[in-house]
């Protein structure tokens, strides 16, 4: 634990207040800080007391003037002011023990930290917190915490997870609810394990412990899986009976709470070879983070964008690379700005070589797989890339290439494309 203030930020609040860097900060309203949720709850309020220590142990304690809400400005040594806490599961479907070898380090790194539910959106097991950590979180009444459940039979929850606590955590999810902190789950269906009449019970339980929606999303599976436990990846006929019976419950949460509650990803309607549902279906996509509406919002968005355009537009030919499961979808957005506006472009799909054909998602490719199957190609004057195949907020593929190494091997600029409907239709345009 570091409560040790690295900086502080110019003109906050507690610049103003003559904090000092190199300080310890000890309390906030008499309230003992050990990390960042502690930081955020207690600097809240309006005007709070302060207790900080220097480096020869002095306490001095001053008040911080600012409203409520407003941040203090105090910057630490990690996000965290703590070290991120691992995972202690041993999942069968884990997705880091079936990483190949040479991608980005921090991707071999299993957190399973509440805190960083809370403030990052992560989703986590529970089966690492004590009484005491589930306890702060009931009296702090931190909300949402997002937890991937899986199943809420004691003992195949316990196996999916391979840890024994995965059972005895489900009282954590009860004892949430009842103090009202609003959890959304994630069922990832491992066929054989935790489909059919278990996916019915887990749904269930789900609606008794006060759950605030749910995604149901396939069990994703590379081909670096020597030694690990055999599964099955979600076929044609298996994806179907999820949807229907998800969407049968769902339709029984809407005639009872007003909200489906229970919403399966794109991946599966993708796989059972359905059509997307309508918007309304996704109820202000509250599961858009699993891939739950993700295309059905970027088709909305790029149809009302495209809209409101008068063409014809000037614009050079172009590129999509994506994965193989949204080549279909971004191809016929492509043909519709073709024949709207006149902009000439084509999508293609691209196999991922690097973890295996089962897994098709564009947030999986690396640079390498673009590299060996686009070149040579004629890509127009532009590759355009979804940004989620890269490292967040960077330009690094999963396999430690750059944006810059594509574009050297393929000759072409690379314009990176937001999930959004209208980034999408810019980037189409040539105006990114």
């Amino acid at each position: 634990m570091s409560t040790v203030i690295t900086s502080i930020d110019r003109r906050s609040p507690a610049a103003r207040a003559g904090v000092r860097a190199g300080e310890r900060l000890i309390s906030i309203g008499g309230h003992p800080i050990a990390d960042v949720l502690d930081y955020r709850f207690f600097g809240y309020d309006q005007d709070p007391t302060l207790v900080l220590e220097d480096p020869a142990g002095v306490q001095r304690s001053l008040v911080v003037q600012k409203p409520a809400g407003e941040d203090l400005g105090l910057n630490f040594e990690t996000y965290l002011m703590d070290a991120p806490r691992p995972c202690s599961n041993h999942c069968l479907f884990c997705f880091v023990d079936q990483m190949a070898p040479g991608c980005r380090d921090t991707l071999y790194f299993k957190d399973d930290d509440a805190r960083l539910s809370f403030l990052m959106g992560n989703y986590i097991t529970l089966t690492n917190l004590d009484p005491r950590e589930i306890q702060r979180i009931v009296d702090l009444r931190i909300s949402p915490i997002n937890i991937s459940v899986h199943a809420t039979d004691p003992r195949l929850r316990s196996l999916l997870l391979g840890n024994k606590a995965g059972g005895t955590s489900l009282e954590a999810m009860r004892t949430f609810g009842a103090a009202g902190i609003e959890m959304n789950g994630q069922i990832v269906v491992c066929p054989g394990y935790n489909d059919g009449a278990q996916l019915q019970r887990t749904m269930e339980d789900m609606v008794a412990m006060g759950f605030h929606s749910c995604s149901v999303v396939p069990v994703g599976l590379t081909k670096f899986r020597e030694g690990l436990p055999r599964l099955r990846p979600v076929d044609r006929e298996t994806a179907a009976a999820i949807i229907d019976l998800v969407d049968a419950f769902g339709e029984r949460c809407l005639s009872w709470s007003g909200s489906r509650q229970f919403f399966c990803s794109d991946e599966l309607y993708i796989r059972a070879g359905r059509p997307l549902p309508e918007e309304a279906y996704y109820e202000e996509y509250v599961q858009m983070e699993n891939g739950v509406g993700m295309l059905r919002s970027l088709i909305e968005e790029f149809g009302s964008g495209l809209a409101a355009e008068e063409g014809p537009v000037q614009a050079s030919p172009y590129t999509i690379a994506t994965g193989v499961s949204a080549q279909p979808f971004l191809q016929d957005l492509a043909d519709q700005a073709q024949e709207a506006l006149g902009v000439q472009g084509q999508v293609i799909a691209v196999r991922n070589d690097f973890f295996g054909p089962t897994i098709d998602v564009a947030g999986l490719l690396t640079g390498q797989d673009l590299i060996a199957q686009l070149r040579g190609r004629d890509l127009g004057e532009r590759l355009l890339l979804p940004v989620n195949m890269l490292r967040h907020g960077g330009d690094v593929f999963l396999d430690d290439l750059r944006v810059a190494d594509v574009e050297a091997a393929l000759q072409v600029p690379v314009t990176l494309v937001e999930q959004d409907g209208y980034d999408l239709l810019d980037a189409i345009l040539g105006r990114k």
